[in-house]
């Protein structure tokens, strides 16, 4: 008994894990932040997987039902005169390639270890504004409706506002473990950061998307939450970008317009203005009632529902399979957030503070985004351009989705590693 007892110590027992940051024991990982301890993670048997499998197949049945969603949505396009000259196959085709090259770059991605995109952080952010500003030059961003968006790179379009949300996700993550020491004191830990985010959004509201610049918004108060921003310092930046939004609106006329039709999108003035679209998504999820009206089988997406393979493809997804279609998605993406916020923690209860945060904010990324999605297909928000995560047509989308799900994966990885004694 003795003998096992000074073998357990020395760690010489199989299937022991060794303790984060904070202290030791089999109970759970505990994690530190600041000068307080939280016994909040549970010890999770490391396998010789490197990586959260259930985490990945989770995401490829979401690509998949997507994948399927975006024919089904956009199948009956080339009847419109618009879209005359597409092939009815053209945007299930270009969303599969969006994924097989969103398939390169993740594993690319998952080969890059965290030391590498803590030290590289700064450089992405630079980049990424580098490519806002560019995107709103005439003769290199592609205007559609009246935004400026795009930069075409001949297989896709892609869109700087996705490569913005990643970027300042890492450089949050990254200013953070800098600022650490001085994470008390507003003027030295915050209002740098609050700088750069302001930088971004007049840059993404020059396009306009206030949409994007929202999740960014939303990332980089999470993570400063999240990296152990004093309460009163968080609660005052959420106040001030609460009013900030609120003004936005109030100052454009066509914000307010969408604001007004989505408290009555059933109003004769807005019914056929700029309450159509969340007026045509209620009457598809109402169609689809307790378990919908079958694949394919679809009315709203013959041209009455615009948009239907981007933004609303939710909507699509409630006609076609119903309530408990809808209700399975929002179990999908409120699994995989809980996950991803487990591995952050995970990663800062092994003293791996960068990794724990970035993915914490992937998870605040794709949770909070794919809510807003989900809330305005089912009028519970007012209509915003963000698409559903993995799952709607958009090339840049869905290859920045992957490329952050590969970090968590790698997060995931050097979380195991460490805990089976190794390096990260």
């Amino acid at each position: 008994m003795g003998q096992r007892l000074r073998a357990w110590l020395a760690g010489l027992v199989p299937g022991r894990k060794l303790a984060g940051a904070g202290g030791v024991g089999s109970d759970g990982l505990p994690v530190r932040l600041s000068s307080r301890t939280y016994a909040g993670t549970q010890s999770v048997a490391v396998r010789e997987l490197g990586f959260d499998q259930p985490l990945l197949w989770v995401a490829v049945a979401l690509l998949a039902w997507g994948l399927v969603m975006v024919y089904s949505a956009s199948i009956a396009l080339p009847d419109n005169p618009r879209f005359g000259n597409y092939a009815h196959t053209h945007f299930v085709v270009r969303h599969a390639l969006s994924i097989a090259i969103g398939l390169i770059a993740a594993l690319l991605t998952f080969q890059m270890p965290m030391r590498s995109w803590e030290k590289y952080a700064p450089w992405l952010f630079a980049t990424a504004l580098l490519l806002l500003i560019l995107v709103l030059i005439p003769f290199i961003g592609k205007g559609v409706n009246g935004a400026r968006r795009w930069i075409s790179l001949g297989v896709m379009n892609f869109q700087p506002s996705e490569l913005a949300k990643l970027a300042v996700l890492l450089y949050a993550a990254d200013y953070m473990v800098r600022k650490m020491d001085v994470k008390e004191r507003f003027f030295k830990a915050v209002a740098p950061m609050g700088v750069a985010v302001v930088v971004v959004g007049m840059l993404l509201l020059a396009e306009p998307d206030m949409g994007a610049f929202m999740v960014i918004v939303v990332i980089a108060m999470g993570i400063l939450f999240l990296g152990g921003v004093n309460a009163r310092m968080f609660f005052l930046i959420a106040a001030l970008a609460v009013t900030a939004f609120a003004l936005m609106i109030l100052m454009s006329e066509w914000r307010r317009e969408r604001i007004f039709a989505y408290l009555d999108p059933w109003s004769e003035e807005h019914a056929l203005g700029k309450g159509y679209q969340l007026s045509h998504a209620l009457i598809a999820i109402g169609r689809g009632e307790l378990f919908g009206v079958g694949l394919g089988g679809s009315v709203e997406k013959l041209h009455w529902l615009p948009e239907a393979h981007t933004d609303f493809l939710l909507a699509v997804i409630g006609e076609e399979f119903g309530l408990l279609g809808v209700l399975t998605l929002i179990g999908l993406f409120l699994w995989l957030t809980r996950r991803i916020m487990h591995i952050g923690r995970q990663a800062i209860a092994l003293d791996q503070v960068f990794s724990g945060l970035v993915a914490q904010g992937v998870g605040l990324w794709f949770g909070f985004q794919a809510f807003i999605n989900i809330g305005v297909n089912l009028g519970a928000l007012p209509t915003k351009g963000l698409t559903l995560p993995f799952m709607s047509y958009g090339g840049s989308a869905i290859l920045l989705n992957m490329m952050a799900l590969a970090i968590v994966l790698r997060i995931d990885y050097e979380n195991r590693q460490l805990m089976k004694g190794g390096r990260a």
